[in-house]
């Protein structure tokens, strides 16, 4: 039984010319970058979640973080703003694709990535990156209020998007909520409700993980941080995102989730 819906989009030939903003660029193999996106979405159904691909962006380098396009509250899809340039087509693209499942509304100033959303419950962690300005932190406050969500800024540094650097996992072996984070990138101090839980030195990667009912996915690559996860009593799969990392991605950047009601 399905437990919901990932919305993805193929990875571009032209991913290599990705935007950048804290790596310096190196080549991107673009077969071994999308065999890995294929490996992505068979773990994401594997998981129990339906994966229905968006129409393809061959032209867009940044096409495949659909994450970044949109926010998907209960039946209602927020299109945002996205704050590099260059990712300003992507948006028509994804709205036509939720179009059927989701009443759509759209951001209407400011730019915001939804790699800067992270939401515990009804209250939505915005972070203030290179992507996200303050307006459009007002926009999606002043919108989210009226689908009964709070928006609360939080301050990031030295990483792309607040989703670099923490992701709620979940409730652990026990039942405690769990919050994932690199604490050189984020305080923990800003999210309530939940124990922080750092990822290990060097592992900067593990500190974005995508949980998907009982399986929590994390980057491939990050041995200790997995040991603790395991020992807290996650069920982890490592998924090998390594070609797409060169992109500043994560694994919650190529899907858009929906979880069934």
């Amino acid at each position: 039984m399905s437990i919901g819906t990932a919305y993805t989009r193929a990875v571009s030939s032209r991913i290599a010319e990705c935007a950048l903003t804290h790596l310096d660029r190196r080549p991107i193999d673009y077969a071994r970058a999308a065999d890995q996106h294929d490996a992505y979405e068979k773990a994401l159904a594997a998981a129990g979640l339906d994966v229905v691909r968006l129409g393809d962006l061959p032209d867009d380098p940044d096409g495949v973080f659909v994450e970044d396009t949109a926010l998907l509250l209960g039946r209602h899809a927020i299109i945002t703003r996205p704050g590099a340039a260059s990712r300003a087509g992507e948006t028509g693209s994804t709205a036509a694709g939720l179009a059927a499942d989701f009443t759509v509304h759209r951001l209407g100033s400011g730019t915001l990535d939804g790699g800067d959303v992270l939401g515990i419950g009804k209250i939505l962690h915005v972070g203030l990156s290179g992507r996200t300005n303050r307006a459009g932190i007002q926009a999606l406050g002043d919108l989210a209020s009226l689908l009964g969500y709070r928006v609360v800024p939080v301050k990031t540094t030295g990483c792309l998007h607040l989703k670099t650097a923490a992701t709620f996992i979940g409730a652990d072996g026990a039942g405690t909520p769990v919050l994932l984070h690199h604490p050189g990138w984020v305080s923990a101090g800003h999210f309530a409700g939940v124990e922080p839980l750092a990822v290990a030195a060097g592992e900067e990667a593990a500190a974005n993980a995508l949980r998907v009912g009982d399986t929590l996915l994390l980057a491939a690559g990050n041995p200790r941080t997995a040991q603790a996860l395991t020992g807290r009593g996650f069920r982890v799969v490592e998924v090998d995102n390594s070609e797409l990392q060169k992109a500043e991605a994560g694994l919650t950047c190529c899907s858009l989730i929906a979880e069934a009601e």
